[in-house]
C-alpha cells in the first residue's frame, strides 16, 4: 500500500494552530478542497501523531501549501517533538491560527468536525481567510521534495 501511495505527487502542507498561546503543527500531504458552497477543506492527521491532541482542541487551522524554497520547513515540522517555530517565519491569521511566511498559499479554517477514520482524524474546516503569492508549490513524490514550478506540461 505504501508503494502504491508513493507514485501519487502530492502538495506539501503544514498544519497550524494556537493552543494555551503556543503554536503546534505538523507536515501534511492529505490535503484536499471539498466545497466551493460553502468553502470547505480537509486534512487527515495520524492519531499518533505528537500534535494530534492539541489539534483536536483548537477552533481554528492554519493551513499553509509550502512553495518550492521550503523543503528544510517541510523537513522541520515532519520530525516529532522540539520547537519547530524556531526558525521559520510565520504570522497569525485574522482568527491566530499560526500561517507560514513564504507559502505558495495559505488558508485559515474554522473546524466544523472532526470524523475518526481508521489511524486518521479527518478535520473539516470552513476557509475564513485566504492568502496567496506567486511562488510555486512544493512537491512529494517517491518519498522525495521537488520543486513544482518545474513540472512539465504534457
Amino acid at each position: 500500500m505504501k508503494q502504491a501511495h508513493r507514485a501519487f505527487p502530492s502538495g506539501v502542507t503544514v498544519v497550524t494552530a494556537q493552543v494555551d498561546g503556543r503554536p503546534v503543527g505538523l507536515v501534511v500531504n492529505a490535503f484536499s478542497s471539498v466545497s466551493m458552497d460553502p468553502l470547505l477543506v480537509l486534512v487527515c492527521i495520524n492519531t499518533s501523531a505528537q500534535s494530534h491532541a492539541a489539534l483536536c482542541t483548537a477552533r481554528y487551522l492554519g493551513i499553509s501549501i509550502l512553495s518550492n524554497t521550503q523543503s528544510t520547513v517541510a523537513a522541520a515540522f515532519a520530525r516529532s517533538g522540539g520547537d519547530k517555530f524556531r526558525d521559520v517565519g510565520w504570522h497569525e491569521g485574522g482568527q491566530g491560527a499560526p500561517l507560514l511566511d513564504g507559502a505558495s498559499a495559505t488558508f485559515e479554517v474554522q473546524v466544523v468536525s472532526r470524523v475518526e477514520a481508521g489511524t486518521h482524524s479527518v478535520f473539516f474546516g470552513r476557509v475564513v481567510g485566504v492568502e496567496t503569492s506567486d511562488l510555486p508549490p512544493l512537491v512529494y513524490a517517491a518519498g522525495g521534495f521537488f520543486d513544482g514550478g518545474r513540472l512539465l506540461a504534457v
